[in-house]
Order: structure tokens, then sequence, then C-alpha cells
């Protein structure tokens, strides 16, 4: 007799990740920005996460296109200078409450590419509302110490977080 897996564990093996980028973006004061996401579910008892802007790289786009892309998207941020890239592609895997879920239900977790980016402009040129953007990602951003990043995360990204302020922790003296 074969048993068949669980629908969620079938559903896991096989959607793909979705492959994104994300982005450190960091101060001359070297800390670190991190935006407030809007909840996506009434069931969300998380309203409050933060998190460093993220998102999806489109056909044929390259990665640190698709970065300072989703930069601008998502903060109105244009003043940069990219002065990292994570080595790796890193992925986390969403939780079974959230699978079929979250990204759509498309996708079993992500797969990014991070970049560290000096922030060259003022605190004015930040809007998480740009104009012409469907739905604002954040409802509130402040920037934050690197060690502290990884706290503010929801918990099933937090080794990614770990990972990125790890490899990107010497950039932000």
């Amino acid at each position: 007799m074969t048993l068949l897996p669980n629908p969620s564990e079938l559903s896991r093996a096989v959607l793909p990740f979705r492959s994104c980028v994300g982005i450190m973006l960091l101060n001359r004061d070297g800390l670190v920005w991190v935006g407030r996401r809007r909840p996506k579910w009434a069931s969300d008892h998380m309203a409050h996460i933060w998190q460093m802007p993220q998102g999806g790289i489109d056909k044929y786009e390259p990665p640190r296109i698709a970065a300072l892309r989703e930069l601008r998207e998502e903060t109105g941020v244009t003043s940069v200078e990219v002065i990292g890239e994570h080595a790796d592609w890193l992925t986390y895997e969403l939780p079974e409450n959230l699978l079929g879920i979250a990204l759509k239900g498309r996708y079993r977790g992500q797969r990014q590419k991070w970049f560290a980016m000096r922030f060259l402009g003022d605190d004015s040129e930040i809007d998480i509302a740009p104009k012409g953007a469907t739905k604002a990602e954040f409802n509130a951003w402040r920037w934050a110490p690197i060690e502290s990043v990884p706290k503010l995360i929801i918990p099933f990204k937090r080794d990614v977080y770990e990972r990125v302020t790890s490899a990107f922790g010497h950039l932000t003296g």
C-alpha cells in the first residue's frame, strides 16, 4: 500500500522558489533602513512586521537592476551606490500556515540575491507611497542599528537576515 503525502507536503514538493532581490540600504551613519509591512490578511497576528526592501525579479532582468527598481518602487529612493553583493543566493521557505496563501500561493518560498547600497540622499527623498505605485508595501519606516535588524523580521526569514547582516556588517562603519 502506497501512502500519498498530505496536500501541504505535495505542494511544498512541487512549488518553486520565487527569484527575488533584497536590499540593505545603509545611511551615512551606518544604520539600516527598515519598513513596517502592511498586514496582508485579516488573520495576520503579526501586523507590525519590519523588513528591508525586497521584491521579484522580472523575466530577463539582471538582479542588480531589479534591486535598484525594487528600492525605487518601495521607498522612492534613487540616490544610491551599490557597495556590496552577497556571494550566494539565500533561500527561505514559508511556514505551513502560509503555504498556498502567501506569495500568491504560487511559491514555497523565496530565493534571494542581496545587495548592500549606500544612501546618498537625505531622508526627504524617502517616500513609502511613491506616485504611480499600485499599493504601498510599508506603512512606516525607520533607521535601525544593523545588529537589531534580524530581531525585527518575521521568524521564518530570520536566518536570511542573519546571513545578510553578517556579510554586510563591515559596511556600516
